[in-house]
């Protein structure tokens, strides 16, 4: 199989990147692959004395701008929260939508992990939390819409976990304090017209353990061709 290869764009273009086989910069799959398997929320293992380099958290939205984004409008937008006091706020925002799920999900793996409770007792704590968001909000009741306006940041916010990850520095996904979403937007001024999403507790990583989830695999999973359907060769 030949090889891809990645070929930098000149720096008077723009970061578009060309794929050809057979030139400069192979990329590395087993790399790649091993920060994509290894990417998980942590919660513990951090090091939360260590403030986070604005430039690199930078470096980091720079790579999840590079994710889709439907009819190019590019209406993400990222607020990085160090200072302590809304931190504050909005940790107590967590804490209260986290004893919340805990009351009503008392079997939830949020009641039996320690380390879920620990990432809401310490969350102001954390060096930077930064907020996953988008210009406009869901249509009602139009599925393409939806799916078109969520589609067009969680990927983005997915490859800044991944970046950050990358670069040492672990985080968390999660969509807890959504519950009190236009509390949160008073606090950090976000416009009503602007949809919060992942919210992403960053600190570098002390000590942390890494390794693939147990998950199913591909074969149990994909359908080929209609619903239910797998090749016959899959066994």
């Amino acid at each position: 199989m030949t090889p891809l290869w990645i070929i930098p764009a000149a720096p008077s273009t723009t970061a578009h990147l060309a794929y050809l086989p057979a030139m400069h910069h192979p990329i590395d799959l087993a790399s790649v692959d091993h920060v994509l398997r290894t990417t998980r929320s942590v919660r513990k293992a951090l090091d939360l004395s260590r403030p986070v380099d604005p430039e690199v958290l930078y470096a980091c939205i720079d790579v999840a701008l590079q994710a889709p984004t439907g009819g190019e409008r590019e209406g993400w937008r990222f607020v990085v929260v160090t200072e302590a006091a809304p931190k504050r706020a909005i940790a107590e925002l967590y804490r209260r939508a986290f004893d919340d799920y805990v009351s009503l999900q008392p079997d939830s793996p949020a009641t039996q992990r320690p380390n879920y409770r620990l990432l809401a007792d310490q969350l102001d704590a954390m060096p930077a939390l930064i907020l996953a968001c988008i210009e406009g909000r869901p249509e009602p009741g139009n599925t393409a819409r939806a799916v078109a306006h969520y589609g067009s940041i969680l990927p983005a916010a997915w490859s800044l976990m991944l970046a950050l990850r990358a670069r040492g520095l672990g985080s968390t996904w999660t969509t807890l304090h959504l519950a009190y979403e236009s509390e949160a937007a008073a606090i950090l001024g976000i416009p009503p017209d602007v949809t919060q999403t992942v919210l992403l507790p960053v600190a570098h990583m002390r000590g942390a353990v890494l390794k693939p989830a147990a998950r199913r695999s591909a074969r149990e999973l994909t359908f080929w061709n209609r619903w239910g359907e797998t090749r016959d060769n899959d066994g």
